[in-house]
């Protein structure tokens, strides 16, 4: 890991300037779409994948589309993990400039999809720091896996003499606190999710109650509460009907507990498996704005956060959270 320099780089994501913390999330090798959808073109007889503004650019496929015509319409094509897996830098520089000029504030980074191997998905997560830092230096990228080890391996080839990064994430689950003297030494933003000791949280009083044991390891950590991200976890409603009135009922606790942190999650997993997900997705996040959201994980191209940000200035002027609305009128002569 680069030494920080604590003079140069104290940057914190004021809410109050920005309105919403926008967590940009297509840097993951999880991410797929359609086979048979509109970003698939087919070139003398081989799959590709278009890119770019003008849509010239061009990512091989060929290794994940199907073979048979007949699974075409429902196969799906693990884009970032062909972009990752080829080195193709240009798609990746695409994906990284999309969303910054969406209006992500953060980077997420995710290699797991690429090896079950642990010192290849370390390789390939220093590859990818490297390279996300050459693409744009400034920007805060967060290292996010499911094994701790590839956190530590992004973190200590991270730069953090250009720019903070983040860690994604801490929980009760075992060796994750481990990470938390890490986030310090390294002047890393920290998400914290719900997630307990035996498995994921019920209800809403377990998604509290997980974060509170972490906000207890946070302070004794000195970690500053500035650059502590809570996410109280989200579920499908398809898969539980109560799943996204925990969430809100969790926000909105956490809120009033502590209203310095920020709080996000991963919205758009409330929607997945249901039909017009967009109506869905905005409608929660709206609800979770107003619960006390402060942060948003989204694919900030595909749902520009632009709304969001406008409604929580205005919706904390007209719920008397913004006294005289002052950071509205702010924001409103800003736009010009």
């Amino acid at each position: 890991m680069h030494s920080y320099q604590d003079e140069e780089l104290s940057v914190d994501f004021d809410v109050n300037k920005l309105g919403l913390v926008v967590i940009g999330e297509n840097i993951n090798t999880t991410r797929n779409f359609r086979a048979g959808g509109p970003r698939v073109v087919i070139e003398n007889g081989k799959p590709y994948v278009n890119y770019g503004a003008d849509k010239k650019g061009r990512l091989d496929i060929s290794a994940s589309y199907p073979k048979d015509e007949s699974q075409v319409a429902t196969a799906k094509i693990p884009h970032v993990a062909e972009a990752v897996g080829q080195k193709n830098i240009d798609y990746i520089k695409w994906l990284i400039e999309s969303q910054l000029a969406a209006g992500a504030h953060i980077i997420d980074l995710c290699v797991d999809a690429m090896s079950t191997e642990p010192e290849e998905r370390h390789q390939w997560m220093r590859w990818i720091v490297n390279l996300a830092q050459e693409i744009s230096p400034g920007t805060s990228y967060a290292i996010d896996s499911s094994d701790s080890d590839t956190i530590v391996a992004g973190i200590e080839a991270y730069d953090t003499t250009v720019s903070r990064p983040a860690i994604n994430s801490i929980n009760l689950e075992e060796g994750r606190s481990a990470l938390i003297p890490i986030a310090k030494e390294a002047n890393a933003i920290l998400f914290a999710n719900a997630s307990g000791r035996d498995g994921m949280p019920q209800n809403h009083e377990e998604r509290v109650k997980n974060l509170v044991v972490l906000m207890d390891m946070m302070d004794k950590a000195a970690i500053p509460m500035a650059d502590r991200y809570l996410d109280p976890l989200v579920f499908p409603i398809g898969a539980g009907p109560e799943y996204g009135k925990d969430y809100v009922l969790a926000v909105k606790t956490l809120r009033t507990m502590y209203p310095e942190v920020k709080i996000f999650g991963g919205h758009s997993n409330v929607s997945f498996g249901l039909p017009k997900r967009k109506i869905l997705n905005d409608s929660f996040v709206t609800m979770s704005i107003i619960a006390g959201c402060d942060s948003v994980m989204i694919d900030p191209v595909m749902n520009p956060p632009q709304k969001f940000i406008e409604f929580r200035f205005a919706a904390e002027a007209l719920l008397a959270q913004d006294e005289y609305a002052t950071r509205y009128l702010k924001f409103i002569r800003a736009q010009g």
